[in-house]
């Protein structure tokens, strides 16, 4: 297949398209807005046919997404930092119902409203659990416009596989960046009632053929409640058992590990090359799901043989930091490279804090 040169947010658009999303209900919000431009053309082509919204709200957005995944199909909303945020309530009403669909966050800088420019302070937000109550969502981040497609078809499938929505957490360099990529083709994706027999497909009250379809995120009873939770989290067990994606990067002989992930990691992958150019062995984990997030492989790295130093760089306070730490469990020294809000960290600035590491070993 030919390479196409495409923009990030139109990329993450086409992709959703190709992989059977027929629902977009979204608004406006630099630096993702391009997404839902896209869609309010594309959703209305021939080959498509599908529905586009724009809706007077995120919050509107997000229950709208909510309704749609009711009926079985893939549904879709994206959006940007603080529009994230205004969704959150309806993110764990989607949970507690267990309704598949996707959410694209392109990050921006904050607290609050913050810049217009790329950030990564949402991974508390997207790992922790944004809203209320014990819930998960599956987080892609990639690191480049060819990976945001290819986790769009990866998001849709785990969400229909697990009933639980899924979020690509993609800076906002990745939205706005133009890369050679390759598109998957065309999947026509229909509704099959007996692979979801859970989604209110239609009933005939004339002719009654099994339940109707009963979805709520609303459990009064202390009990069933419990019932909800035991079957939520025993999900998210085996997610984390089966659907953990990293990439280990220059680990053979590796004296430092980097953490890193989206557009971060790329600059770290440059600096990497410079220093093995140089004969200073540096790896790098990449973590591409942040949920469920490597444990064992950022734990393994860190005590392989000849590792001395693991170097955390992220574009925020340290918020990956946390389940770095507990992946290491105290068996290795780590430090942290990172600048909040908007500011990248340079090609400069991280290989001279791992030059100072290699110096104090």
């Amino acid at each position: 297949m030919a390479k196409k040169l495409m923009k990030g947010s139109e990329a993450i658009a086409e992709a959703a398209i190709r992989n059977g999303c027929r629902f977009f209900f979204g608004y406006p919000i630099t630096p993702q807005t391009e997404i839902p431009e896209y869609f309010s053309e594309r959703m209305f082509e021939e080959d498509v046919k599908g529905c586009f919204l724009q809706a007077e709200s995120e919050v509107s957005a997000i229950n709208m997404v909510y309704g749609a995944a009711t009926t079985g199909v893939r549904a879709m909303t994206s959006s940007s930092s603080p529009g994230i945020s205004l969704k959150q309530e309806g993110i764990s009403s989607l949970c507690a119902a267990e309704l598949p669909c996707v959410i694209v966050n392109v990050m921006r800088g904050g607290p609050g409203i913050g810049s217009i420019q790329a950030g990564q302070g949402d991974y508390y937000q997207a790992v922790k659990g944004g809203g209320h109550g014990d819930y998960h969502l599956i987080v892609f981040a990639p690191s480049s416009v060819q990976e945001a497609i290819d986790c769009m078809g990866k998001a849709f499938d785990l969400a229909d596989k697990y009933r639980t929505p899924a979020m690509i957490c993609a800076d906002g360099i990745i939205a706005q960046m133009m890369e050679p990529v390759e598109l998957p083709d065309m999947k026509e994706y229909k509704v099959d009632p007996a692979k979801k027999p859970w989604a209110a497909t239609g009933y005939d009250c004339k002719n009654p053929v099994g339940q109707r379809a009963d979805i709520t995120s609303l459990y009064v009873e202390t009990e069933e409640l419990d019932v909800l939770h035991e079957r939520l989290q025993g999900t998210y067990k085996v997610i984390e058992a089966n659907e953990v994606q990293f990439e280990a990067y220059n680990m053979e002989k590796a004296e430092i590990v980097v953490t890193a992930f989206g557009t971060v990691a790329r600059i770290a992958k440059s600096v990497i090359d410079e220093l093995e150019a140089q004969g200073i062995h540096v790896g790098m984990i990449r973590p591409i799901t942040l949920w469920p997030f490597p444990y064992d492989a950022v734990h393994q790295a860190a005590t392989q043989n000849g590792v001395k130093a693991v170097l955390d760089v992220e574009m925020n306070a340290g918020q990956m930091l946390d389940d770095v730490k507990i992946a290491v469990n105290g068996e290795q020294k780590i430090e942290f490279l990172g600048h909040c809000g908007s500011h990248l960290p340079t090609v400069e600035e991280i290989k001279a804090k791992i030059l100072a590491m290699k110096e104090g070993m």
